[in-house]
Formats: C-alpha cells, sequence, structure tokens
C-alpha cells in the first residue's frame, strides 16, 4: 500500500527534493497535501502534476489566485495558518514532512504529533523553541519523529538496531562559505556572500545560518533532544568535505559514522521507508575523489552563534525560543539589507540577555514567548 504524504513547505529546499523522491516512486509514494506560504506559481505547478487530495496556501491574499488557477483539477483548495495546522492531521495522511521554516513549522507538527502520524522533521525550530515538550508528546502520542536534517538522520541511523550506551555524538559541520575567510574581513561581505554555500543548495535563512554557525547550534539541541544526550556528549567538528554526516562513539571506543556524497534526498528518502531501504536517485560517493578526510574544532571567534546555543541548551527552559527568534529577526534583516553580517551575532545576544527566561512553560506560552523576543530584537535594531 502506498505511503500518503503531508509535504509541508512544498515549493521549499527540502519540499521539492521530497516531491522528487514520491515521484521516482509512484509505487511506494503519494503527496496527499501540499502546503506553500507564498510561492502560489509553483504550488500550482506541484498541484497539477502530483494531483494531491488538497493544497493550501498559507499567506491567504494568494488564495483567490490558487483556487482559480485550480478550478479545474480535482483538488480541494485552502488558505490560512489554521488550515495548514488542520491538514497536518488530515486522517487520509500516514507521514506528514515538516520542512517549514522557522518557528511557523512547530504549530503543524504539533497537530501531526497529536494526531499521531509518522513526522519527517526538517523543521529545526520545533525542537529548539519546543524542546522536550515535543518529544514527550510524541512519546504519549506514540507518533514516531524520524530525522531528515543529514546530520541528525546520520546519527539516526548509526544507532539503527544499537543497544549499547552513547559516548558522544560528533556533528559535522562543512564551515559554510567564509570558513577560509579571515575574521577581520567578516564585517565587509554581503548577502551574496553569505548566500555562496561550498556544498548545499539551501533557502536564504537556512544557508545564512549555516553560515554564522547558527544552524549548527540549532542541531546540536536538535541532537540532544532526539536522543536524549546531554550537551556535553554532542561535539561539532568542521568537515568541509561534507562525505561523513555525522558519528557516533559507543562505551568501547568504536565509531559508526554514516557516508555519501551531499544530497538530502538520502535522508528524505530514508524517512519515509526506515528501516528499509530502496534505490535512490542520488549520487554515489566514490572514495577515490576523497583522498582525505578533514576535520577541526569550530572557529568560536568567527562563529560565536555556535557558543549562544550551547548557552541555550545548557540554560534551558525558555531560552532556545528566544533565541530563535532573535535569529530569525536578525537573518531576516540581514537579508533585507538593515544590517551588517557582523550585527547578527550581538543582536541574538543582546535579545537573550534581555528577555527573561521561564524555566516552566507549555507549548502555548511559547507563541506569547517567541512574540516577546521577536519584539525585543526589533528594538534593539
Amino acid at each position: 500500500m502506498k505511503k500518503r504524504i503531508a509535504v509541508l513547505g512544498s515549493t521549499g529546499s527540502i519540499g521539492k527534493q521530497a516531491l522528487e523522491v514520491i515521484a521516482e516512486h509512484p509505487d511506494l509514494f503519494a503527496a496527499e497535501v501540499l502546503t506553500a506560504y507564498n510561492n502560489v506559481d509553483l504550488l500550482v505547478e506541484q498541484a497539477v502534476e502530483f494531483l494531491p487530495d488538497a493544497v493550501a496556501i498559507a499567506n491567504e491574499c494568494h488564495y483567490d489566485t490558487l483556487r482559480d488557477r485550480l478550478r479545474h483539477v480535482p483538488v480541494k483548495v485552502y488558505a490560512g495558518a489554521d488550515a495548514v495546522e488542520q491538514l497536518a492531521e488530515a486522517g487520509n495522511v500516514d507521514i506528514v514532512l515538516s520542512a517549514l521554516v522557522g518557528f511557523a513549522g512547530l504549530a503543524p507538527t504539533v497537530r501531526a504529533i497529536r494526531a499521531g502520524k509518522t513526522v519527517a522533521l526538517a523543521n529545526k525550530e520545533t525542537l529548539v523553541a519546543a524542546g522536550s515538550l515535543v518529544t514527550e508528546l510524541a512519546a504519549r502520542h506514540n507518533a514516531p519523529i524520524v530525522p531528515v536534517d543529514s546530520e541528525h538522520s546520520a546519527i539516526f541511523q548509526c544507532l539503527m538496531g544499537e543497544s549499547s550506551p552513547v559516548s558522544r555524538l560528533y556533528l559535522t559541520a562543512s564551515g559554510g562559505p567564509f570558513l577560509d575567510l579571515p575574521a577581520e574581513k567578516l564585517a565587509t561581505v554581503t548577502v551574496a556572500d553569505a548566500l555562496r554555500h561550498p556544498r548545499w543548495s539551501m533557502g536564504a535563512k537556512i544557508t545564512v545560518d549555516s553560515a554564522t554557525m547558527m544552524n549548527k547550534g540549532f542541531e546540536v539541541i536538535e541532537a540532544c533532544r532526539l536522543f536524549d544526550v546531554p550537551a556535553d556528549k554532542v561535539e561539532v567538528l568542521v568537515h568541509p568535505q561534507s562525505v561523513i554526516h555525522s558519528m557516533v562513539q559507543f562505551a568501547d571506543g568504536a565509531v559508526k559514522a554514516q557516508l555519501g556524497e551531499p544530497s538530502m534526498k538520502v535522508p528524505i528518502q530514508y524517512a519515509f521507508t526506515c528501516p528499509e531501504r530502496i534505490c535512490c536517485n542520488a549520487p554515489v560517493i566514490n572514495f577515490a575523489d576523497y583522498p582525505a578526510l578533514t576535520f577541526a574544532e569550530p572557529d568560536a571567534e568567527k562563529f560565536p552563534c555556535l557558543g549562544l546555543a550551547y548557552e541555550a541548551l545548557r540554560t534551558g527552559g525558555t531560552l532556545p525560543c528566544v533565541m530563535n527568534a532573535a535569529n530569525e529577526v536578525a537573518v531576516r534583516a540581514f537579508l533585507d539589507g538593515i544590517i551588517k553580517y557582523t550585527d547578527i551575532y550581538p543582536l541574538i545576544a543582546e535579545t537573550m540577555a534581555a528577555t527573561e527566561t521561564v524555566a516552566n512553560y507549555s507549548l502555548d506560552d511559547l507563541r506569547e514567548i517567541d512574540a516577546i523576543a521577536r519584539k525585543a530584537a526589533v528594538k534593539l535594531l
């Protein structure tokens, strides 16, 4: 029987590659629900090609356009954030791929978990902002969370079939576009420079996060939540070749690694099929092309955002949510030309310092906390 998949964020980088996987295996997968925020043109193209049961555009301004252009296509059309959330828990969906960007991905992911869906999680902010509340909710509703990020998928695969204690998780990082740039030159880098990632093709926000290494900080927090390990057992290694996607060290000192050419199609497809593996139309590694694999500790001076993530993780409470909100404001301001690249870190740090951390909170509290942090960050701008 086909697995019916809801792709939340189908017009983004992860969403588009997920649809490629679905198209390559039409006997195994069906795109049941597609959602986007603004890209109505691409959403229409995807709806015509995949004929899902329903589509939703989160920005309600595009509803009339979407409805009119799909008038002669047998697809239900919805609009608004509430519609996206409702479709995430639809009864005709088996797997929800949460590929939305930012805090906006939390609510629909939670709805999918409460409905007992398998969640293929590509939205980092869900676990960064909501932390153990989400994993506890998933356990309560018997809703598996399968990581899609290449690093967490690698760890997930390395842990498959293992019952031995974990000594350390190693998250690898490419180092982004500024790995070899002297720190004193960062003040003059442009948006175009930051978006020129050497190994991965991603959306603008996550590409900037990769340049600052905040993305890797998010992944450290995710790893602690997903695999139930403390912060001091998660180490980041700069690995420019991006061949080893992450590693796990066990109690006996043995290390398992997952390797492959940089391609998100492999972890996306594995999230749909695990624990089984099927053929994937992705590049296959030729080890002769990589005579040397190198590793180094991150430069704390060039990548201070990574330290902020560890601070937020160790402090706990609402601080990771505040950090995430401030980062979204800072990255948007950089992309819009309002601040310099080197202003991103201090804006996040000052917002974290200026916003009260609450130890105990509920999922319903997070919207208010997120809004407070965003206002604080905008004021600091």
